[in-house]
């Protein structure tokens, strides 16, 4: 079964969920929906930020919560739980509110699943994926929201179908190294040559840091 998780490991990934997230500013921009696009680029990123500056506060000062092993949201399970639902939502948009509902549903359920790989594939700890997968919902529920308020909104299906191709393509990129700039980041800002890792919570409170084993994004 652990094939099963690392796909759905993959599919969280920065590699897809990135420019699925890219495509949707892409596809509200083609459908001239102005203020659907700030409001998506700003969600988006906000959730984004956040996951960085969770991770950077631990890299670079040790800021976390050791008992519930948290050191920074997952950025797998935030993208996930953030694109997903949306994507549902926009590509039915003009049916029923049961066709709306089934599809957000169906995002909601993907990015769950991504949630629960990241534990299993030993990625992240519970508390982090769980955190990561809230704050992704979060930043979906808010646009949806405000796009079902928003009267004009003319989005076309072959929109969405123009900008397949960035999402086949991606996971076939050699991968962005977010993770290696992130650490970067979190020892420039504290000074530190290392960063800070888990291993801090299971070796004596003398051993202030270690050298970095790796933070998945």
């Amino acid at each position: 079964m652990m094939w099963w998780w690392h796909g759905l490991s993959l599919v969280g990934s920065l590699a897809v969920t990135g420019p699925i997230g890219v495509a949707i500013a892409i596809w509200l921009v083609a459908g001239r929906s102005w203020h659907l696009t700030a409001a998506w680029c700003a969600l988006f990123g906000a959730g984004m930020a956040l996951v960085v500056a969770t991770k950077v506060a631990f890299m670079g000062w040790g800021v976390g919560v050791e008992a519930v092993e948290f050191a920074g949201f997952s950025g797998h399970a935030m993208r996930a739980a953030a694109v997903f639902p949306v994507a549902g939502y926009l590509l039915v948009r003009t049916r029923s509110l049961s066709w709306r509902a089934a599809a957000t549903a169906a995002g909601v359920a993907l990015a769950m699943l991504i949630a629960i790989s990241r534990v299993y594939v030993e990625a992240h700890s519970v508390s982090e994926s769980v955190t990561g997968c809230l704050l992704g919902l979060l930043v979906a529920m808010s646009f949806i929201w405000y796009a079902s308020v928003r009267e004009h909104l003319a989005l076309s299906r072959w929109l969405l179908l123009m900008c397949l191709p960035i999402v086949v393509i991606a996971p076939r990129v050699e991968p962005v190294p977010a993770e290696r700039w992130i650490e970067q980041l979190a020892m420039h800002l504290s000074g530190r040559e290392q960063t800070y890792t888990r291993a801090i919570w299971h070796k004596p409170k003398s051993r202030q840091y270690t050298p970095s084993a790796g933070f998945p994004l």
